[in-house]
C-alpha cells in the first residue's frame, strides 16, 4: 500500500520480507536502504541478525501478517511458499482484506495459482514475481521483476521494485510470471551449457579460451551469459550467484510444465540430465558457470587461463 503525507511526499507502508538467502538478504537490506520499515523472517540466525543490524525488525509469520500491508516471500520452492502462507501460524492467518503477498520464488504456475486463489478468499491480492538478475543484481539493485496477477496488486507493489531492481513487467493474470521466470531459466542454462561446450572444444583443441571469449564476444556469439560466465570459468570461480541446485530446481519445474501442458522440451529435458549428473558429482553448491564441469568431464580438460 503507498501513502502519501500533506506535502504529496510518497511514504510506503510497512512491509514484510521473508526468506534472506542469496539473493533475498541483498534484496531487503536495499528496501531498508530505500526507507522502508521492514519486518523480516528467516531461519537463518545470522542473515536475520545482520538485516535487524541494518534497522529491520525480526517478526512471527503472523506478526508479519498482522502488521504489514505488503509481504514479500523469496524461498526454495513452492511448497515452502505456501507453508508460510497456509501453514500453522501462518501469514495468512493475520492478513486482512486489501493487502498484498508478492511471491519472488521460482515455482510452477500451478502453484503461484494455489496461492493466488487462496488469498483471494480472503479478499488478499498475491504477485507470483520471480526475478533475473542473480546475486550481482540483488545487490545492485538492479533485478528484473517477471510479475503476475491484478493491475491494482502490481501497482501496490512498484515502489518496492524501484528499489529492488530496474524493470518490473506485469506479464499477466495469475501464474504468468512464473511462466516467464521458466522461459527465462530455459534460455540462461541452455545458453549456459552451449557456451561450456563450445569451450570445452575450444580448450581441448588448444586454443586460450581467453582469446576465443575476445574474438567471439563482440559478434552474434555474444551474450550477456557468455561476458557472466567465461571470465568465472576461465579463473576457475564457482563461487554461487546462482547456485546449480536453484537451477536444478528451476529446470526440473520446467519438465513437468512442459510435460503436463503436452509441449516437448528436448533440449531442456537433456540439461536436466546435464544437472542431475553434476548433482550426484557433488557440484549442486557452485554457480550454474560450474556446468561446465559436466563437458569438461566428457573431454577429460578444463577451461582455464593459458599460462603466458
Amino acid at each position: 500500500m503507498i501513502f502519501f503525507n500533506e506535502r504529496g511526499a510518497c511514504i510506503m507502508s510497512k512491509a514484510g520480507f521473508i526468506g534472506l538467502g542469496i539473493m533475498g538478504k541483498p534484496m531487503a537490506l536495499n528496501l531498508l536502504k530505500g526507507g522502508v520499515d521492514l519486518l523480516i523472517n528467516d531461519l537463518n540466525a545470522d542473515a536475520v541478525k545482520e538485516v535487524v543490524a541494518a534497522g529491520a525488525k525480526e517478526a512471527s509469520y503472523e506478526e508479519i501478517g498482522a502488521e504489514c500491508d505488503v509481504v514479500f516471500l523469496i524461498v526454495p520452492n513452492g511448497d515452502i511458499s505456501k507453508s508460510i502462507l497456509f501453514g500453522e501460524n501462518g501469514v495468512a492467518k493475520t492478513l486482512t482484506a486489501g493487502k498484498v503477498v508478492c511471491d519472488m520464488s521460482s515455482v510452477t504456475p500451478v502453484e503461484s495459482k494455489e496461492c493466488y486463489d487462496g488469498l483471494a478468499k480472503i479478499g488478499v491480492g498475491f504477485i507470483d514475481s520471480p526475478v533475473s538478475g542473480g546475486e550481482p543484481g540483488a545487490i545492485n539493485g538492479t533485478l528484473a521483476f517477471m510479475a503476475g496477477g491484478d493491475q491494482k496488486d502490481f501497482d501496490a507493489l512498484q515502489p518496492y521494485f524501484d528499489i529492488m531492481g530496474s524493470s518490473a513487467v506485469l506479464i499477466g493474470g495469475s501464474g504468468s510470471g512464473s511462466v516467464t521466470k521458466l522461459a527465462n531459466q530455459i534460455i540462461v542454462n541452455n545458453t549456459i551449457a552451449i557456451v561450456s561446450e563450445a569451450f570445452v572444444l575450444a580448450s581441448k583443441a588448444g586454443a586460450d579460451p581467453v582469446k576465443v571469449y575476445n574474438a567471439i564476444r563482440g559478434g552474434l556469439a555474444g551474450s550477456a551469459v557468455l561476458d557472466a560466465k567465461i571470465p568465472m570459468i576461465v579463473e576457475r570461480n564457482f563461487k554461487p550467484g546462482g547456485k546449480i541446485s536453484i537451477n536444478h530446481k528451476d529446470i526440473k519445474n520446467v519438465v513437468n510444465t512442459a510435460h503436463a501442458i503436452d509441449v516437448p522440451i528436448p533440449y531442456s529435458a537433456q540439461l536436466y540430465e546435464i544437472l542431475q549428473t553434476l548433482k550426484i558429482h557433488g557440484h549442486m553448491n557452485d554457480d550454474h558457470g560450474g556446468i561446465v564441469q559436466y563437458f569438461e568431464m566428457l573431454a577429460d580438460v578444463k577451461v582455464q587461463k593459458v599460462d603466458d
